[in-house]
Formats: C-alpha cells, sequence, structure tokens
C-alpha cells in the first residue's frame, strides 16, 4: 500500500501551549492531565465517552483501494535515521537531534510523512524515573553485566518516551480441511534382550480419514508495524492490555514522541495471515482429535477484514558504552524490559578462574582422600 494520496492535507503539529506562560504542555503519566514544566500549570484532559471510547474498526480493503476518507488520513513532519531507519516525529522548529533508537547524530529536513491516522492509543502509566529504575533493577539483574553500563544508565541522560505504531486486525474466518486421524495401539511382541526372551508392548497407530470445517473470529491480532527495533525485543515487552486502548488524542503525544510506521498495511496484514493460519491449523488438529493427527489440505476463506493503527507506549534508551551502543526498551504501562544483553570480559574471565580454582581444589581434596 502507498503513502501517497490524492488530496493534500496541513502538516499536524503535537504541541499544546500553557495558558499560563505560553510554553508548552506535556502530558503527564502520573496524574493523567497536561502540565507545564515551566510554571507548574496543570490543564485536565476530557474525559472519552465510554469503554474503548467508540474506537471504530477501518475497512482493509478501503485502505488498500487507497480509498479512504481524507479524515482518516494525517501528515506529520517526520526525521528518517540513516542508519536504523526509524521515522520519527519532531517539531518543526527542531533542526538537530539524535535518534531515539540507536544514538546516531542525525540533522533533521523539513520532509512529512502522509499516513493513516492513529484509531486509538495506550497513554503512557509510568514517568521516566520509574522506567529507568526498572531498567536498572533488570541489568543489575544480569550476571556479567557491566558494572559501568549500569552505573552510566544510572547516571546518564533522559530516556526516550516513545508511541510505537502498530497494526491491528480483526478477521472472520471458515476454513475446511481434509487429513488423517491417528488412534494409537499396541502389540505384544516377543524379542530377545542379553540372550534372554521377553515380551515387549509395542505402539502402533492406525489412521483414518479426516474431514471437517472449523471456523474463528480473530479481535486485534497485534502486528508491529516499524522495523527500526529488533522484534524479538518488542515482543518481550507483551502482553499488551488492549482492552485500555483510548480514542487518539493528540494530546497525549504531548512531550513524547511518536515514531511513522514504516510496515505496510499489506504486509502487516501478511504478518497477521501467518499467525492466524497457525491457529486454524491448531484448530484443525483439536477437531481431528485422536491421539495423532496429520492435515492433508485447508482452505480458509476469509471476510470482514477490518484494522486499526494504533500507538503503543515505550521507554527507550540508547546508550553509547566503551564504543558499542546498547539499546533498551521498557514497556511504558507494565515496567517491563528488554535489551541487547551487555557482557563484561573481566567479569567472564573472573569467574572462569574462580571455576578452575573450585574444580583444582575439588580435585585436590579427593586425590587426597584416595
Amino acid at each position: 500500500m502507498s503513502d501517497t494520496f490524492d488530496t493534500p492535507s496541513p502538516v499536524q503539529e503535537h504541541r499544546f501551549p500553557c495558558d499560563n506562560c505560553g510554553s508548552d504542555l506535556r502530558y503527564d503519566p502520573g496524574d493523567h492531565q497536561l502540565i507545564c514544566d515551566h510554571c507548574g500549570n496543570t490543564e485536565p484532559m476530557e474525559p472519552n465517552a465510554g469503554p474503548w471510547g467508540g474506537i471504530k474498526e477501518l475497512d482493509f480493503k478501503t485502505a488498500v483501494a487507497n480509498a479512504l476518507d481524507e479524515a482518516e488520513i494525517e501528515e506529520t513532519r517526520v526525521i528518517s535515521c540513516p542508519n536504523c531507519g526509524a521515522q520519527t516525529e519532531f517539531d518543526s522548529d527542531v533542526h538537530a537531534a539524535e535518534c531515539p533508537f540507536c544514538a546516531t547524530p542525525v540533522v533533521t529536513d523539513t520532509g512529512t510523512h502522509r499516513h493513516i491516522k492513529p484509531r486509538g492509543l495506550l497513554p503512557f502509566e509510568l514517568e521516566e524515573s520509574e522506567s529507568r529504575a526498572a531498567l536498572i533493577a533488570w541489568l543489575g539483574s544480569l550476571w556479567f553485566a557491566p558494572n559501568g553500563l549500569v552505573e552510566y544508565a544510572r547516571k546518564g541522560r533522559k530516556m526516550n518516551g516513545i508511541y510505537v505504531p502498530y497494526w491491528t486486525f480483526d478477521a472472520d474466518t471458515k476454513s475446511q480441511y481434509t487429513g488423517q486421524r491417528g488412534k494409537h495401539y499396541y502389540e505384544t511382541k516377543t524379542v530377545v534382550r542379553d540372550g534372554k526372551r521377553k515380551q515387549v508392548r509395542v505402539r502402533k497407530t492406525r489412521w483414518r480419514h479426516a474431514a471437517g470445517r472449523v471456523a474463528r473470529f480473530f479481535d486485534d491480532v497485534l502486528v508491529l508495524a516499524s522495523t527500526s527495533l529488533p522484534k524479538k525485543y518488542t515482543d518481550g515487552l507483551e502482553p499488551w492490555d488492549l482492552s485500555a486502548l483510548e480514542p487518539y488524542k493528540p494530546e497525549y503525544l504531548a512531550g513524547f514522541r511518536a515514531e511513522g510506521y514504516t510496515v505496510e498495511l499489506t504486509d502487516g496484514f501478511s504478518e497477521a495471515r501467518v499467525y492466524m493460519d497457525r491457529m486454524i491449523r491448531r484448530d484443525v488438529k483439536y477437531d481431528i482429535g485422536g491421539d495423532e493427527q496429520r492435515i492433508t489440505s485447508v482452505e480458509t476463506r476469509i471476510s470482514d477484514v477490518t484494522f486499526k493503527h494504533i500507538l503503543l507506549p515505550v521507554w527507550l534508551a540508547a546508550y553509547k558504552y566503551n564504543g558499542k551502543t546498547y539499546r533498551f526498551v521498557v514497556n511504558g504501562r507494565t515496567g517491563r524490559v528488554q535489551g541487547e544483553r551487555p557482557y563484561s570480559a573481566w567479569k567472564i574471565t573472573f569467574a572462569v578462574i574462580i571455576g578452575l580454582i573450585i574444580a583444582l581444589g575439588v580435585g585436590f581434596v579427593i586425590a587426597n582422600n584416595q
């Protein structure tokens, strides 16, 4: 799917001036309101109406045909990192910055990105200080982590609050299958072992043809819409409580950054289909029953495909230590941490030496006892 649409739209600026002093307000995760760090003024957020706030799914076929209503499209000013490829929103008055994903120095340009507007998000729940504490505790729990990196993380620069883009997909599926159902049975055979004849039971499987239908409705299949972070890190931040999604409001982005999606809608759906097909095969095996199952064919009819573009909160740290960049991500709601595991060469060497000393000591004691 292309990000090019026919009708132009103005660039969206996610900035909210303080009524008291004119400085930029930011969203405060602790009190769920806008706050001015300059004068301390606070402004409440208007509550959403009802559970889920009426978040509407969008039709997949309409989006693929580039026929979405213009109200579902927004244009934001972004910078594309030359190292990791992350596309991150920046204010128009920012001219130089460091990529929050890999700590690469970059210079902003005036490029804009037209994309499908987010329909919902999970607001940040953790403050930066809470996220940093979770990261330090995680690093401290790792064996062989360099002490210097832990100390650097404790005293280092602020972590970046990033809204990471995801797709969610809903779909109704009906599948027809053919296969075989295996039923175990046992036969007694006589074998010779150590010169003696013994009776043993041998398990065998009797296979019979199987065919049938299964149906499943998939709700909110979650697909990462970014390639700037290793997927194993973002997968490790799960689970996300998608039942707590709030309708998208620019106010939630005040003081934070939002990454633009780089995985297109059709590619995201292809990834969702891999998950769906895996679940359908599991349903088929359950429906076949028996002790073992063989699947010969599965034909799936998929309908009523809808989607949402959503944003999920991640605190991000990219530390350059001893010439190497270490990246860490923290779930902005639960504090769950994932990242590149650092190793200390001297700690590993010391552990090996201690291990050898203990082994030699044990060997010496055993030799003396003998």
